[in-house]
This record gives C-alpha cells, sequence and structure tokens, in this order.
C-alpha cells in the first residue's frame, strides 16, 4: 500500500475495536478524576491527561486517525498558501466596519423612534 487509506480500510472490525478502545480510555480517565476524589488534584488530572493521551495514541493507530492525521497535514500545508493582510489593510478593513457599523445603528434607531411616534400617534398609546 502507498500510504493512503481507502475507504474500505475506514470503519473495519479492528477499526471500530479501536475507536471503542480510545472512547472507554478517555471516559476512564474522566472516571478516575472522581474516583480518586480523596486524591491530590494533579494527581487527578494526571489520570484524564493519562487517558486523553492513551486514546489519542489508539486513535491514531486506527484508519480513522490515519486519515485524520493526513487531514491535519493537507490543512497545515494549505494554511501556509494563505496570503495573510498586512497590518494596514487589517486597521483600514477594521475601520470601515465600525463606520457601517454606527451607520447602521443610527439608522436603526432614527426607525425606532419614527415608529414609535407613528404608533402613538395612530393608536394613542406607547411610551
Amino acid at each position: 500500500m502507498n500510504g493512503q487509506v481507502t475507504q474500505t480500510d475506514v470503519g473495519g472490525g479492528v477499526d471500530t475495536v479501536k475507536l471503542v478502545a480510545a472512547i472507554l480510555l478517555v471516559l476512564g480517565g474522566i472516571v478516575a478524576f472522581y474516583v480518586l476524589h480523596a486524591q491530590a488534584d494533579w494527581l487527578r488530572w494526571l489520570a484524564v491527561v493519562a487517558g486523553v493521551v492513551l486514546a489519542a495514541v489508539v486513535f491514531g493507530t486506527s484508519a480513522r486517525g490515519q486519515t485524520f492525521w493526513q487531514f491535519m497535514l493537507d490543512a497545515r500545508q494549505e494554511l501556509r498558501k494563505v496570503v495573510w493582510p498586512t497590518r494596514q489593510e487589517t486597521t483600514t478593513t477594521t475601520m470601515v466596519v465600525f463606520a457601517f457599523v454606527i451607520i447602521a445603528g443610527a439608522f436603526f434607531w432614527g426607525l425606532d423612534v419614527f415608529l414609535s411616534w407613528a404608533t402613538r400617534l395612530l393608536t394613542g398609546q406607547g411610551g
């Protein structure tokens, strides 16, 4: 195999057992946190971290884990292709957004005042 995970590899019997084991390891760490309530806090958190780390290792050996890892590598590669805006572009865009928020706020405030006035005029009610 060339390192690619095919769709038929994902969801096999052994893969399902690994996923269930990973979930049970996380749950075991959480349960240990509460069972060890009389112990020091660092020991309780160590049990949670150990459960999560062991679950990550088991998940990583599954076909779905390998697919997830490949996705993360591809996403990191794509992130390097992103052209980030300069500080000036970011500041300018932020100022434009603030200006439009202020304009929209003034418009809706004026609309609210007008509709309140119209309601009082037509019904004789309202504050």
